[in-house]
């Protein structure tokens, strides 16, 4: 099946965000454990298998479509502290946001509705579970303190 370009383009750059945002929550995880934070380590682990789901349905999606996928992620900064890791996961899954809607938006005008409703699906992950749970920390850490955060998250979560 022979997709539009302008919409393969469009997945191809997508596929390049997800990678980047898995490569992302990859190191901060293995930051998060460095330094004992075995919650948030198990949290952000989680994040990125999920990034690394989305990249996979979009790459599939390429091939579907006939495209040549672009397997280079973007570039990214990774956090230092607790907080920067946060805010910067939270930034890249706003980016992520935008990069979906306006994905869709193509979509719709080629007419191309099975990819709109992948996209659709990893919007819907992106604004329900990983951007409201980035939201949540760094509010919570603005409510209790950073310490009293931290100390939430060094032991693992119940089984």
């Amino acid at each position: 099946m022979q997709g539009h370009p302008d919409v393969i383009e469009c997945l191809k750059d997508l596929l390049r965000g997800e990678l980047a945002a898995r490569d992302q929550y990859f190191i901060h995880s293995r930051q998060y454990e460095d330094q004992g934070f075995v919650r948030l380590y198990e949290r952000i682990g989680h994040e990125m298998e999920e990034e690394t789901a989305h990249a996979d349905a979009i790459l599939r999606r390429i091939l579907m479509l006939g495209g040549t996928p672009n397997m280079r992620p973007d570039e990214f900064e990774p956090g230092a502290t607790v907080v920067e890791m946060l805010e910067k996961d939270l930034e890249t899954e706003y980016l992520v946001r935008a990069n979906l809607r306006a994905g869709m938006a193509l979509c719709e005008t080629h007419q191309d509705y099975v990819s709109r409703d992948i996209l659709l699906l990893q919007l819907r992950d992106t604004e329900e579970d990983h951007a409201y749970w980035l939201e949540k920390q760094i509010n919570l850490i603005g409510q209790i303190g950073l310490q009293n955060y931290l100390q939430t998250q060094s032991s693992p979560t119940a089984a």
